[in-house]
């Protein structure tokens, strides 16, 4: 096994150090999420408010229970039926796509974490 050294900020250590046992897991996850089809995708900005609610609630530690039963926050889900209603009626600018594609991104990710943390639960 390899170790590698990353410069964060302190901000990020602290949410890394409630996540350290799953951080092998989450790298391998975004990494295969950023590569399509053998070309390099980049991965949405991090700035959009389903990546920090998803961050927020990764750092409190939750249990297996609280990640099974996790779901947006009214806000962000309002957020979301917004951009949904739009993309029907007018169709989305680049940065609402972008900020689209952000939410499939977090379904995504969250989805995989439900799904293991399931399968850990009923070994």
């Amino acid at each position: 096994m390899t170790t590698i050294t990353l410069e964060v900020s302190d901000e990020l250590t602290a949410r890394l150090e409630l996540a350290r046992d799953h951080l092998p897991d989450l790298l391998s996850e975004a990494l295969m999420l950023s590569v399509q089809d053998n070309r390099t995708k980049a991965v949405p900005s991090m700035h959009y408010q389903v990546f920090e609610e998803m961050i927020d609630f990764l750092a409190t530690g939750p249990t297996t229970e609280q990640i099974i039963e996790h779901k947006l926050s009214d806000h962000t889900q309002d957020r979301l039926r917004e951009l949904l209603d739009k993309n029907r009626e007018d169709g989305l600018t680049e940065s609402e796509n972008a900020e689209f594609d952000a939410f499939e991104f977090v379904d995504y990710f969250i989805s995989l974490l439900k799904a293991r943390t399931r399968r850990v639960a009923k070994a």
